[in-house]
């Protein structure tokens, strides 16, 4: 009998690592404390019509491979028939050897719809009327049943109404699994387009319900909507960022940039800096006071290829890893915000995306530990383009290297796929790939408790316990 492609065993190369994976890190339950799943669908109980609806949409991944294999934009985001867009998919897969994405569609297939089959344009026929057959009766109730989630964190601007995050909390839908909201504040200091900077500020006037005639008025909009989200039950806020800028501004620097772009007159990327980190400042003292945790995702360079974008639009598959020096900024945010907050600096999480910058942010982090917080700065999981399995081995080795790996609070899908669940398995069996190999090397000892126990922590407890946010059902 031949052995399926995804077998128990799947990337497990040691007694060990088979042992720490099944015993200890398979059954743990699943912490996203961070992803780009849709309110709306988390609202409605999502149902999905075909495989396309639930696995190609928005997935720039696969869009990337499809585009490298030559496939027309008409099949990838056009509005092609759904059962093409999947066949051109289909296509694209044998080509993906080697490409996580050869991993990742048939762990999917497999832990989604049972399907052992190899996915290629032979067997498109077959796995779309298998998998489309179980969608009839797999909505989202039934995928966090299925893969045992107990928390998912949206992402969420400060003009989202959260009226659907309260409605979610209130039926009942997901007995096993809290939904709640994270700040994410990017567009309230991004002055590139002053009239789209000046038709957002309006936006959050009109939310707030409170006018931003000036700068003063524009923070106390911004912070009543900090506080609106507070009492929604985020307890997380999230920046997405090239870098930090080793850039002072005082309050009166910041409403003299303000107002400039108020009256619709373009802002000098020098002040655009500095104007960000005055409100990176601001947002992290209002975290800190509330005892939030911040995340911070560093280092993309989005929208690279420009007719895409007027085209197609952002957030499509057209982004890279950038190159800058990320050092000089992160130690100078870090240092002020540590100084100017009674409380020093919030519970902190740091996702870095160029790996030369791996050793940097390991680093940097060990410089702000401590005030009696187990883990109180974080080295993020590898992202985008680094949750793949050498990305995930070099982010841990790192920390390892420079930090507690004990501490980790591990995988977040960082996803706006309902099909992405699996990743956290993948990387829990490189995590005990990893360790595993060290015990039979001899480079750590040969006792489970410890290790399995260190296991379990990064797959779910250090999460639980470092975000603090309240679980339900079996979870709590």
């Amino acid at each position: 009998m031949t052995t399926p492609f995804i077998h128990d065993d799947f990337l497990l190369s040691t007694p060990t690592a088979k042992c720490l994976f099944h015993d200890h890190a398979q059954s743990q339950p699943i912490f996203d404390y961070h992803c780009h799943l849709p309110p709306k669908d988390l609202h409605a109980n999502r149902k999905f019509a075909n495989l396309t609806e639930v696995w190609l949409e928005g997935d720039h991944y696969k869009w990337r491979a499809m585009r490298a294999a030559g496939v027309p934009e008409e099949l990838i985001t056009g509005k092609a028939d759904p059962y093409d867009k999947f066949k051109a998919w289909a296509k694209t897969v044998p080509s993906t050897l080697r490409n996580p994405l050869y991993h990742w569609t048939h762990l999917e297939l497999k832990r989604y719809f049972g399907i052992d089959t190899l996915l290629d344009e032979t067997t498109t026929d077959r796995v779309w009327q298998t998998a489309n057959e179980q969608l009839k009766s797999l909505d989202i109730a039934a995928i966090f049943a299925r893969f045992n989630v107990a928390l998912v964190c949206t992402t969420d601007d400060p003009t989202d109404e959260l009226t659907l995050h309260s409605e979610i909390a209130s039926r009942g839908t997901y007995p096993d699994t809290v939904v709640y909201p994270a700040f994410r504040p990017d567009k309230t200091y991004n002055m590139s387009d002053p009239a789209a900077f000046n038709a957002y500020v309006d936006q959050i006037a009109g939310r707030a319900k409170s006018p931003c005639r000036d700068f003063e008025g524009y923070l106390k909009a911004l912070r009543s909507r900090h506080e609106t989200f507070h009492d929604g039950g985020c307890r997380l806020a999230d920046h997405g960022v090239d870098c930090l800028y080793a850039a002072p501004c005082s309050k009166d620097q910041a409403s003299a940039i303000f107002n400039k772009a108020r009256n619709g007159e373009a802002v000098s990327l020098e002040d655009r800096q500095r104007f960000m980190m005055f409100m990176m400042l601001r947002f992290g003292l209002w975290d800190a006071e509330k005892g939030w945790v911040k995340q911070l995702h560093a280092g993309a360079l989005r929208s690279v290829n420009s007719r895409a974008l007027r085209e197609i639009g952002p957030d499509t598959g057209f982004d890279s890893i950038g190159d800058w020096n990320q050092a000089t900024g992160l130690a100078y945010y870090l240092d002020t915000l540590e100084n100017a907050s009674p409380t020093g600096l919030p519970r902190m999480v740091l996702y870095n995306l160029n790996p030369s910058s791996n050793y940097v942010f390991g680093s940097m982090i060990g410089n702000f530990q401590g005030r009696g917080v187990a883990g109180k700065m974080q080295f993020g999981s590898g992202w985008w383009f680094l949750d793949t399995e050498a990305g995930m081995r070099w982010q841990i080795d790192a920390l390892s290297n420079l930090g507690l790996l004990a501490r980790f609070v591990g995988m977040l899908t960082d996803s706006r796929s309902f099909m992405s669940y699996p990743r956290h398995e993948y990387f829990r069996r490189v995590l005990c790939d990893m360790l595993g190999h060290d015990v039979e090397s001899g480079r750590l000892p040969r006792d489970e408790k410890m290790i399995g126990k260190m296991v379990r922590d990064i797959c779910f407890d250090n999460a639980k316990n470092y975000f603090g946010m309240t679980l339900k059902g079996r979870h709590a």
